[in-house]
């Protein structure tokens, strides 16, 4: 199973989830693109947050040393980032493939985040509570339709709104998967515990 984990925007928890699942499946984990952070990037952060001995974690595809849109750290370093370039890891795991920010963040004057979602892909989409986010939920599912993309799942982040939640999964008709709580830190034993409660419900995917 290939997972692709993509959000309503950045900093809605991604990072998190893709842990989570991670942990959860004993998967490989695979970031194509990393824009900033190279000391404390995504990849590191998710072999902090795992637990298992069976996670393979890939090299990104490319390493920038900007945090920005991609197309933009790219230019910063001097290159333009090719998609034929960003090739899938060959694994006989399951492999989580996050994304970085939302499905239409820029990778060059052609390219979005969406198109690295391949036909056997399955997407899971984080969406976190704040004003607005059920607009910004609603056009991302809207999005992934339009590319006759299926949505497999949501994860939503934060405090818990029920109201938006049940309109959001109503519209979509996509599974719910679980919510990550606003803890006060995530460490291997949180991840864990998180990772026990959405197995089930991934594997069903």
């Amino acid at each position: 199973m290939k997972l692709f984990i993509t959000g309503i925007g950045t900093d809605v928890g991604k990072t998190i989830t893709s842990a989570i699942i991670t942990q959860a499946l004993e998967a490989d984990y695979w970031k194509p693109i990393q824009a900033g952070d190279l000391d404390n990037s995504d990849s590191n952060k998710i072999q902090r947050y795992i637990s298992n001995d069976k996670t393979i974690i890939h090299p990104n595809s490319y390493k920038l040393n900007t945090p920005a849109s991609p197309h933009v750290a790219a230019a910063i370093d001097g290159i333009t980032i090719d998609v034929k370039q960003i090739q899938e890891p060959a694994t006989t795991n399951h492999l989580v493939i996050e994304g970085a920010g939302g499905v239409f963040v820029p990778l060059n004057d052609q390219d979005c985040i969406i198109d690295l979602i391949q036909k056997d892909y399955k997407v899971i989409l984080v969406s976190r509570h704040y004003l607005g986010s059920i607009n910004h939920t609603l056009l991302t599912f809207e999005a992934l339709k339009n590319r006759n993309i299926t949505l497999a799942g949501i994860i939503f982040s934060g405090e818990e709104n029920k109201a938006s939640e049940e309109i959001i999964l109503a519209k979509t008709k996509a599974k719910f998967i679980g919510r990550i709580a606003e803890e006060p830190y995530f460490d291997a034993n949180v991840i864990q515990q998180y990772a026990d409660d959405f197995r089930e419900n991934l594997l069903i995917l």
